[in-house]
């Protein structure tokens, strides 16, 4: 299929702050000369932000890792979870019609966006809220026929109720996503027939359409300051509390104190704590730790707070027991792990 650029194009692209933080922070995952890398989740980033990817967000994106404009434009034509044209400002539908959804009845529902939004793929309904696409397995085949709207899978569908989702969007509602006949997964449609037992004590959706319900936000666009940013290490870095750690101290959690940068220019060395590796140091450096008597002063919900922003080391802190070896540290003292790191045996 050839992927051209919108014939409109605006004149200019910017990231809002909070998202030229964010692509900041993933351009510095890479080693100097790697900033390319980031090409992907930057051009997703900017696509959130607008909604379509435009020519000056593409240049800009470009610009930003050091690219030539082509090389950017070769990659946002080539993968198509980019939008090289204006989608409906409030929703864009992607239906898939492979196999499973094919012979499901994923032409009704094909039919119903014709209907109710556009007689053609990519072209906006009237109002320009909406717009629609016909795409490739996504992977809910148990679910047939399915569409993909924003963030979240509205599965099981039949014509009619296709048609009430898109009326609830336009009324500015988020329809719950999920299967739409009453089916809680993609358990047979007679119901379980085995591990009954977990069917009565189970919560009212499952954890993929929970996560959604709660967060309300299948359409929204990402603007960068609904989770905590982690910044590039360096002096005066650390994580800016927002309204998503404000939801986490109200589970259980609450945010230990933070420094802007070490005391006095010296930090502890934290990989004498037991799991502490320097991925894992740098991570806790960019929250804001980086002293021994920090971790010892933790509570059980800070320590709660931090094993939920180690990113992919969640967990680590309780499990490691950073706390009780944080104390012994900070006293002067050694412990076994401590102990073998200093006669160098462990790196």
């Amino acid at each position: 299929m050839l992927r051209r650029l919108h014939a409109d194009q605006p004149d200019s692209f910017a990231f809002t702050p909070a998202n030229l933080e964010w692509a900041r922070a993933q351009i510095a995952k890479y080693p100097e000369g790697r900033q390319a890398s980031a090409i992907i989740p930057l051009l997703w980033r900017a696509q959130e932000q607008e909604g379509w990817l435009t020519r000056p967000a593409i240049e800009y994106v470009a610009d930003m890792l050091g690219m030539a404009h082509i090389r950017a434009l070769e990659v946002a034509t080539f993968y198509f979870m980019f939008q090289l044209h204006p989608v409906g400002s409030v929703a864009h539908v992607q239906v898939c019609g492979t196999l499973s959804c094919m012979l499901c009845g994923s032409e009704d529902l094909i039919g119903v966006l014709k209907e109710e939004i556009a007689p053609e793929p990519f072209q906006l309904s009237p109002d320009g809220k909406f717009s629609w696409e016909e795409v490739e397995c996504l992977g809910a085949c148990t679910n047939a026929p399915m569409v993909q709207i924003g963030k979240d899978f509205y599965e099981d569908l039949t014509a009619g109720k296709l048609r009430e989702i898109l009326a609830a969007f336009a009324r500015g509602e988020v329809p719950v996503p999920g299967p739409q006949n009453g089916r809680y997964a993609a358990e047979p449609i007679s119901g379980l027939s085995a591990l009954k037992e977990f069917e009565s004590g189970r919560d009212q959706y499952n954890a993929t359409v929970a996560r959604a319900v709660e967060m309300g936000d299948t359409v929204k666009r990402i603007q960068g300051d609904e989770v905590p940013v982690l910044k590039p290490r360096k002096p005066g870095a650390r994580t800016t509390a927002t309204a998503a750690t404000a939801a986490d101290e109200t589970a259980g959690q609450s945010r230990p104190a933070m420094l802007d940068a070490p005391r006095d220019g010296k930090a502890d060395d934290l990989k004498r704590i037991t799991g502490v590796g320097p991925a894992l140091e740098k991570i806790l450096n960019d929250l804001g730790i980086w002293h021994f008597d920090q971790i010892a002063a933790w509570s059980d919900a800070e320590v709660a707070w931090v094993d939920a922003n180690l990113l992919r080391f969640k967990g680590r802190a309780s499990r490691d027991g950073w706390v009780e070896q944080a104390r012994i540290l900070a006293e002067g003292g050694e412990t076994e792990f401590s102990a073998r790191v200093d006669k160098g045996e462990v790196y």
